[in-house]
């Protein structure tokens, strides 16, 4: 059985992919930072479901506890699937921005892609077979109004993602990005109906099943043959 860790598991997003994992077989990890009762209830639905998952927490900003924690993780074995999924908005014109806010979703999206995936890459290419997959989103693409921050932090988790998965291609671990766009029950506030249909050729906002979907098959045996893309799940919006 594979372990799969997923950051940022204690949300929707996250924990439709936790949920995914564990349908195809691995053993979950469900993260989250100051969440834990909402990972341990995610841990505990899939345990129910007949799978196998259990709750960690950590700060992923935080370099010198996230080393800790994937130390303690690694010693009983390497995670084979790993999914970045945790990040944070914090949303402001640019002129306006201030260095706090620049730097929280800076730390989380990008310093945590560092953090975490760092640590686990060896142990991972050691066992010949990997895959890491990491939230982007279509902000990386459109550079969304009031999103500076967090479009710079996904522009650079998918470039980084690119120059890893030529790192660790011959080792058999592939590197991917997933880049949602408007998701039910994330960022459709954002937007009524009327703008989601003159934006989305779909004209509806996807779910995070659909998102966790692709996630699925890019950590499956089947997606072995793709690696250093950043694939949209946004409806044609890009």
């Amino acid at each position: 059985m594979k372990r799969a860790l997923v950051t940022g598991g204690s949300g929707a997003l996250g924990g439709a992919i936790a949920r995914q994992l564990a349908m195809q077989g691995c053993e979950v990890l469900v993260h989250a930072n100051a969440n834990l009762a909402g990972a341990q209830a995610v841990a505990q639905a899939i345990t129910a479901a007949g799978g196998h998952a259990s709750a960690v927490a950590f700060d992923v900003a935080d370099a010198e506890a996230t080393r800790v924690a994937l130390e303690a993780i690694l010693e009983i074995g390497a995670i084979q699937v790993l999914v970045n999924s945790a990040g944070v908005h914090d949303d402001g014109p640019f002129p306006g921005l201030t260095r706090a806010q620049w730097t929280r979703v800076i730390d989380v999206s990008l310093h945590g892609f560092f953090n975490v995936t760092q640590p686990l890459a060896m142990p991972m290419a050691r066992t010949r077979w990997g895959r890491i997959v990491t939230l982007s989103s279509v902000s990386a693409r459109l550079g969304n109004r009031g999103q500076s921050n967090y479009a710079a932090a996904k522009g650079a988790v998918e470039a980084a993602s690119r120059s890893l998965a030529r790192e660790l291609g011959s080792r058999g671990v592939t590197v991917n990005c997933v880049a949602p766009g408007i998701v039910g029950g994330m960022s459709e506030g954002a937007f009524d109906d009327k703008a989601i249909a003159a934006l989305v050729p779909l004209q509806r906002a996807g779910t995070a099943g659909e998102v966790a979907a692709l996630v699925g098959f890019l950590a499956s045996e089947e997606a072995g043959y793709i690696t250093g893309q950043a694939i949209p799940v946004d409806g044609g919006l890009t």
